[in-house]
């Protein structure tokens, strides 16, 4: 039931249908005053609410236009209740249970209020708070509620609000403007400040769920509302003080932005770029110059302006003899006023769209009735008649086709605003672009191209980020404990880059790449094999060739003395085939320089195996020959002619077919490849011979390594034979350097990098070649060339005792 004495309407009208109407035309003085050392008193509606007035009067018009319509609610006639909310939420709901109880004469007390429905649908109220309240107290008796400017998301709950519309959007859409607006210039790095009321804390949820869907961070948020002592605020404009964020995205009623700026203003607080939702650009009383010094160059949403014609001669044709009923408790005009040398938010007709709101609501009602009246598919729902036809659309006399989506909610469309100040100190709104909810994703938000002033009268757009953007070359890393917003930024490692801005990630290069210093570009790797055209490849050529020819030379210097004794007991048949083997071995060196083949690579390994198998086998010949001659001195020993010359062939073609077979399988089974090596280092590519069979490799080796372990242990077993027959003891020692080269060959190849793994095998082969010739044929040298007299059979017959 209804308690307390009943309010009285401050405009009322009879008709055959009353709607409701509940308007903020006055101020709380309390909850207005802008000051913070007040002290309660009890409730004092005396400030005047001149835009409350004006939205009271655009009802008034609306209905008279409706009642003189013959084709909207032909034959009926509508009147109107309009009740004072006085910026207070009870009060609000209190006239709203005026509205649908009826007059007092007309009630019995303890009377329940449904049983004396007098509205039929309601308009109201200005903020969020109050007609959350309003559409709770009215919900249960299906009676619509229809606000002009309740933005509040939370109102769209059909489930909780079943009975509530509004004629202006609801909060999600302009949250998501905000954050739209934030990305759009680039600002990622934010702080807000609410309202502590619904309007404020839903629609900054909102804006901060939108924002950090388009990589928007909030440094911090702040709730504040008028009531607040003076220390809340003081802490609010501390933490405004001490941010690194230098944009604020402000979600505040007017009357606590009011609080805010005054305080910002005490303490000089300037250099902020600040972004409002519309409740901002709809107070004029905050556009102030003096104002302009904390909040110009503020950008945001703005409810589209709109035209009512007639409105303006409807407001200025107010006079008390036309209506002596209404506004009885307010002192009384003369009547001799002219309202047309006035100029306040009243007469303002400038800047209609949150008034074209009411004008829409009053409209809504009367369509919604003359549907229900003219509806052919009506049903029975508790107690009332409801139409089942689904268009809740409508158009206006003035010609605005208003739309509703499923929610009771209008479809969202706002102006894009920026703050600016004339040459004349004359605050004014510029529409800078377009939010259109309507359009498809992409597309809903629009810039103009027009100038904008910033924070502090700056052409500039600010810059407000936690990090600075990372260059190309570099990828974010996101500093513990910090917003996704805030971090370092870390050079590429090598191979990788990002060729764009604020990357999260660097790109792998393809395996023919490699990335430049600035990490920014994948450029082709250098191609590294080992060249005739570098020092290290024309050493190596130098050296093989040398051999080559040291080789040839001590050949013909040989044949030239074949005839000689020193020669002739040397077993002249097995040293000319040992010169002929050594010169393919410092041949074969060659085919290990120059950029790998298919045929190079296989080549280089086989001929490598076969050859120095081919020279091994001489060695060992030779070796056994020494034996043989000195067992055959001997008395009765016919050792000799079971190691005849043929023996000798027979064994040093064994031995090398051995190989030969060893390496015809390789080639067949795994053959050795050319390969592009692009993991042993990161800036370059290795052009190698792969093994093919690591196995195979390590058997020609180790073939090359058993004979020449024979070798060694021959002579060695040899060196004490007679000094004239004695060419083990030379054998014996190029046999060591030949082990010892080989030996430490193999974990040098291992370690290697790159080309010098190749060079490292080349000068294995030289110097075991070089080993080889000097060690066996350099002491024959000396003696045909330098000491002739000792190339003689006597010399070489001479006696020696034997133990």
């Amino acid at each position: 039931i209804l308690q307390g004495q009943p309010s009285q309407p401050m405009f009322s009208q009879n008709g055959d249908i009353v709607i409701g109407g509940i308007f903020s035309m006055h101020y709380n003085l309390i909850l207005r005053k802008p000051t913070f050392n007040v002290i309660p008193e009890p409730l004092k509606c005396k400030g005047i609410n001149l835009k409350g007035f004006q939205f009271a009067q655009a009802m008034v018009f609306a209905i008279e236009e409706i009642n003189n319509s013959t084709d909207l609610l032909p034959e009926i006639s509508l009147g109107y209740k309009i009740f004072d909310g006085c910026s207070f939420p009870l009060l609000a709901i209190k006239g709203a249970m005026e509205l649908i109880n009826g007059p007092e004469d007309e009630m019995t007390f303890n009377e329940s209020c449904s049983k004396s429905f007098f509205a039929p649908g309601l308009i109201g109220q200005s903020d969020s708070t109050s007609t959350i309240g309003m559409a709770a107290t009215l919900g249960p008796f299906h009676i619509p509620v229809v606000s002009h400017f309740a933005t509040c998301a939370c109102l769209s709950s059909r489930k909780e609000f079943p009975s509530f519309f509004r004629t202006i959007p609801s909060d999600y859409y302009q949250s998501k403007a905000l954050a739209q607006l934030v990305k759009h210039f680039g600002w990622t790095w934010v702080g807000t400040v609410r309202s502590d009321n619904d309007y404020g804390n839903n629609g900054m949820a909102t804006f901060i769920q939108a924002a950090q869907l388009e990589g928007v961070c909030i440094e911090y948020t702040e709730a504040i509302y008028r009531t607040n002592p003076r220390e809340r605020f003081l802490r609010t404009v501390e933490v405004i003080k001490q941010s690194t964020s230098k944009v604020i995205v402000a979600f505040v009623s007017v009357v606590d932005m009011e609080f805010l700026i005054n305080e910002l203003l005490l303490q000089n607080v300037t250099g902020f770029q600040w972004v409002s939702s519309e409740a901002l650009f709809s107070g004029k009383n905050l556009a102030t110059e003096a104002n302009f010094k904390i909040v110009g160059g503020a950008i945001g949403v703005a409810i589209v302006n709109a035209l009512m014609p007639g409105l303006k001669d409807f407001l200025l044709n107010i006079h008390p003899a036309n209506d002596p009923d209404n506004s009885s408790s307010i002192k009384k005009c003369t009547g001799s006023e002219n309202l047309e040398e006035i100029r306040n938010d009243y007469t303002d007709v400038t800047d209609l769209g949150v008034t074209n709101n009411v004008y829409k609501a009053v409209y809504a009602i009367a369509h919604s009735l003359h549907n229900l009246i003219t509806c052919q598919n009506k049903a029975q729902f508790e107690n009332h008649k409801v139409c089942l036809d689904k268009n809740v659309n409508f158009t206006t006399r003035s010609g605005d086709i208003v739309y509703f989506d499923s929610n009771g909610d209008p479809v969202a469309k706002y102006n894009l605003v920026n703050w600016q100040l004339t040459k004349e100190g004359v605050t004014q709104f510029v529409i800078i672009g377009v939010y259109d909810a309507s359009l498809p994703e992409g597309q809903q938000f629009k810039m103009k191209n027009v100038p904008i002033i910033w924070a502090g009268n700056q052409y500039k757009v600010p810059k407000s980020v936690c990090s600075e953007l990372c260059p190309p070359g570099t990828r974010k890393a996101v500093q513990k404990g910090r917003p996704l917003c805030c971090f370092d930024c870390i050079q590429c490692a090598e191979g990788e880059i990002t060729n764009k801005t604020d990357s999260t990630e660097c790109m792998n290069c393809p395996l023919e790449y490699k990335s430049n210093k600035q990490r920014d570009l994948c450029i082709l790797k250098e191609i590294e094999f080992l060249s005739c055209d570098e020092i290290m490849g024309v050493v190596l050529v130098i050296f093989s060739l040398l051999g080559t020819c040291a080789t040839v030379a001590t050949a013909s210097v040989f044949f030239h003395f074949r005839q000689t004794p020193i020669v002739k007991a040397n077993n002249s048949e097995l040293s000319f085939l040992l010169l002929f083997s050594l010169s393919l071995c410092f041949l074969c060196s060659l085919t290990f320089i120059g950029e790998p083949s298919n045929w190079s690579c296989m080549l280089r390994h086989t001929a490598f195996g076969i050859t120095f198998v081919l020279c091994i086998s001489c060695v060992l010949g030779k070796t056994i020959v020494v034996l043989m001659a000195f067992r055959s001195t001997l008395p009765g020993s016919n050792v000799m002619k079971w190691f005849g010359p043929h023996q000798q062939r027979f064994t040093v073609f064994a031995f090398t077919l051995i190989q030969a077979i060893i390496c015809l399988l390789w080639l067949i089974l795994s053959p050795p490849f050319p390969y592009q090596n692009t993991t042993h280092y990161v800036e370059k590519i290795i052009l190698e011979c792969a093994l093919g069979s690591t196995v195979a490799f390590y058997a020609v080796l180790g073939y090359i390594g058993f004979l020449s372990a024979i070798s060694f242990v021959l002579a060695f077993l040899a060196r004490n034979l007679p000094d004239n027959f004695n060419e083990a003891k030379y054998i014996t020692f190029s046999m060591l350097i030949f082990r010892a080269v080989w030996i430490t060959f193999i974990p040098a190849y291992v370690s290697s990098p790159g080309k010098y793994t190749v060079a490292v095998e080349i000068f294995a082969i030289l110097v075991s070649s070089f080993a080889l010739l000097f060690c066996i044929f350099a002491p024959k040298c000396y003696i045909i060339l330098l000491k002739p007299e000792n190339n003689t059979k006597k010399k070489l017959i001479g006696k020696s005792t034997i133990k």
